[in-house]
């Protein structure tokens, strides 16, 4: 009796939806908004946390700011022709340091998740009723992206300060969106280290097993021209340099589009617009390859 009861309530149930397709879409936004509820909720925790100790946003601000200063006066009286078109070292730097900092501050997302896992707090999380604990995730890589873009602008104003000079408004919207990629691309992969790593002692290794080696295989402090050619090859496919170049690009040409020539790889010539392809393509990867992870975690 009680089966045919439940069977008879839920085929009451089924034949009010159709009946009622709105009963759908108002429960699709209520998950939407409290989804975004949480969202923003668990990044205003974020900020919070860097508000009570804004030294760590002070050290990844001057941190990058003293690399432009002292590598800028090192090679103040290079070659005329070393770095490219320009002689002024600081507007050559200025494109590496931007996208070395985006990079770092990314690969660092991880660590407030694996935190929150080591004290017991991401326990509580996703024992919580929330619409979905993806809201996890989503609060660190806005927290992230934001931090990063921040200090993004802050090194751009250095840069401009030390003679590099300053891209048109399209153009920062351009360094904005790069920025952004990459950032998205490293973020992700970091939270799914911090899932799939057992404690932040090994996330911290990896980070430093990756920073420095990135760097030096990219074309943030030489360009291409100036290195051996193994390591040219290294750089052509080290996603920093498709970061670099075409911020690099915006910074020593006034006229710039999408099929401007920023970066001749061993294969063949790359464009602008092909540079930010695979950004996107990066981006893209990243984001799928931590999703059985995320899921397994988070289910």
């Amino acid at each position: 009796m009680s089966g045919t009861i439940l069977t008879s309530k839920s085929a009451n149930i089924n034949l009010q939806e159709i009946a009622s397709p709105q009963l759908y879409s108002d429960a699709n936004q209520s998950v939407f908004g409290e989804l975004v509820q949480e969202t923003l909720a668990l990044t205003r925790r974020l900020f919070i946390q860097l508000q009570r100790r804004p030294s760590t946003l002070a050290a990844g601000i001057i941190q990058p700011v003293m690399w432009l200063v002292l590598f800028g006066a090192l090679f103040q009286n290079a070659p005329k022709g070393l770095f490219g078109n320009t002689t002024n070292y600081a507007e050559f730097l200025a494109a590496g340091i931007i996208v070395f900092t985006a990079f770092g501050g990314a690969l660092n997302a991880g660590l407030p998740i694996m935190f929150d896992r080591e004290f017991g707090f991401l326990n509580r999380l996703l024992v919580a009723p929330l619409a979905s604990r993806f809201s996890i995730v989503f609060a660190s890589a806005i927290f992230i992206i934001s931090q990063t873009l921040l200090q993004a602008a802050v090194i751009v104003g250095a840069a401009a300060f030390l003679g590099a000079g300053i891209p048109d408004a399209a153009g920062l919207a351009t360094i904005a969106l790069i920025v952004f990629l990459l950032a998205l691309g490293v973020t992700a992969l970091s939270l799914g280290l911090a899932f799939a790593l057992p404690g932040h002692i090994e996330l911290i290794a990896v980070i430093f097993v990756t920073n420095l080696p990135l760097l030096f295989a990219s074309t943030a402090l030489a360009p291409l021209s100036f290195m051996p050619q193994w390591l040219q090859v290294i750089a052509t496919i080290n996603p920093l340099s498709y970061a670099i170049e075409p911020i690099r690009y915006l910074y020593q040409h006034e006229s710039w589009g999408l099929n401007s020539i920023v970066m001749h790889a061993f294969w063949g010539d790359v464009t602008f617009g092909g540079a930010i392809l695979v950004l996107l393509g990066f981006a893209v990867v990243a984001l799928l390859s931590i999703q059985p992870r995320l899921r397994r975690t988070l289910a």
